[in-house]
């Protein structure tokens, strides 16, 4: 049997053909396709190398270069036909160029293996995600930061344990993810220097007899390095790995986010209202708005959580060098890539639909004795120690909680059976406001403050475009 039987570059050394399920079950074209802009990109950069060493002529080049064009036009057009018997994207890309060209296009393999072929179109192709990625995320900060803005001096409950705590706000509250999802843009950001180094020029597993200029390679590619074990280069899937692993924090945020956005839009707590295209209705009870977005949101979190766990164990118990297993390190990958794509711009536009209901945040503050910690506070400043202020104030939240009022709604004589240290201005220090005008510190919650660390925020995102 010759390659020319059945398409395969390798049927020389085989005596029968390869069965169909055969065909279906180690194929990986019907995935892998999408990184045909990247085989060309390498493929291009790996042929202008050869020329300039001599390995090939210059009328190949121009040869490859020709036909390379005309294969991505067809791509582009939707008229390239992707065969499963040539397996992936790059034997499809390589069979059309050759026949499109001729000897050209089989010289173009020279010096380099599928093996570091692959690992570098998945590095290009992940490189060019994650920076979609941090402009996703950007965006979508930059949303966080609006509403933010909007809604600075809104007073909400803070929560410990799901139990009212202090008051904060609205704005302050939005703020907390802002940061979280900085600290994501660092981690893709981080991931990116890892992913950008060449693997091209590893060949199989331990080079070429040719006399290849790598770093030429590189930097017509864009690396920031090559890969400087051959082995290494080849069966290196640590920067997937990392790419999920940085996926599965984005959507745990994504997700606590999620979470909170469900509870507040449900009509018992009513903080907030979603527009309706990111809501749906039911079925069967006509009255129902349900918030689809971020409950699915959080489902598609345990899927990110899961593409994780299986590239660790793709990789767990694999010798060096390159094997067939790392085939399966994409669709899991790929699927991360749009997962977290499809839900940062669909998060993006969502926040800023999002209508505060400040009546009902104030209402929650008034049912949880939040400024309690603001009277003990205040005691403490009068001299009293913070462990008897403390106590002498959950005494005095006993007391409000069997006559069914807040801590405000004391009378100021209840209030200083307390404590004698209790004057009139007490009440001053109990009321919403001024629970948040006293936490005027950097990072704290203070209308003051969370427009300067808005302003220190936009500037932040300004630093990074």
């Amino acid at each position: 049997m010759t390659s020319n039987d059945n398409g395969y570059t390798w049927a020389g050394r085989f005596s029968e053909p390869v069965s169909e399920l055969v065909k279906r079950y180690t194929a990986s074209v019907s995935f892998d396709q999408r990184m045909w802009r990247q085989d060309i990109r390498g493929s291009l950069a790996h042929a202008r190398m050869l020329a300039r060493q001599k390995i090939i002529s210059a009328d190949d080049l121009a040869d490859i270069e020709r036909g390379m064009q005309t294969v991505a036009e067809e791509i582009e057009a939707g008229q390239f036909q992707w065969l499963l018997d040539l397996e992936d994207v790059h034997l499809n890309i390589e069979k059309r160029l050759t026949t499109l060209i001729g000897d050209a296009g089989k010289r173009l393999h020279t010096g380099r293996s599928r093996n570091d072929q692959v690992a570098t179109d998945i590095r290009l192709y992940l490189r060019d995600a994650i920076d979609d990625i941090l402009k996703l995320i950007a965006a979508f900060r930059t949303a966080l930061l609006d509403l933010a803005e909007k809604e600075v001096a809104t007073p909400m409950p803070g929560f410990t344990h799901m139990q009212v705590a202090q008051p904060v706000t609205f704005g302050h509250h939005v703020l907390a993810y802002f940061e979280m999802f900085g600290r994501d843009a660092e981690r893709y950001a981080d991931c990116r220097k890892r992913t950008n180094r060449l693997p091209l020029g590893a060949a199989a597993l331990a080079g070429t007899t040719y006399p290849i200029d790598r770093a030429f390679v590189a930097e017509q590619l864009g690396f920031d390095a090559v890969c400087e074990n051959s082995l290494d280069a080849v069966s290196d899937r640590d920067f997937a790995i990392e790419f999920c692993a940085a996926s599965a924090l984005l959507m745990t945020h994504i997700s606590r986010l999620s979470e909170e956005l469900v509870l507040w839009m449900s009509p018992r707590i009513g903080f907030i209202r979603i527009a309706d295209r990111f809501c749906t209705g039911s079925s069967i009870m006509p009255q129902k708005k349900n918030p689809d977005v971020p409950e699915l949101a959080r489902g598609k979190t345990g899927r990110v959580y899961g593409h994780l766990t299986a590239l660790l164990t793709l990789m767990k118990g694999q010798p060096l060098a390159y094997n067939k297993d790392n085939q399966e390190d994409k669709e899991p990958l790929f699927d991360a890539v749009d997962t977290v794509t499809d839900t940062l711009r669909i998060f993006a536009d969502m926040m800023p639909s999002i209508t505060v209901r400040p009546e009902a945040m104030l209402a929650a503050l008034q049912q949880g004795f939040a400024t309690a910690t603001d009277l003990a506070d205040y005691l403490t400043k009068k001299g009293l120690p913070f462990r008897d202020a403390h106590e002498a104030v959950g005494l005095a939240v006993k007391r409000a909680e069997q006559l069914g009022v807040d801590l405000p709604q004391l009378p100021l004589a209840e209030l200083q059976t307390f404590s004698p240290l209790v004057a009139e201005d007490v009440f001053a220090v109990l009321t919403v406001e001024g629970s948040l005008a006293a936490r005027n510190h950097f990072g704290g919650t203070a209308p003051e403050q969370v427009r300067a660390a808005i302003a220190r925020a936009r500037k932040r995102i300004l630093d990074c475009s």
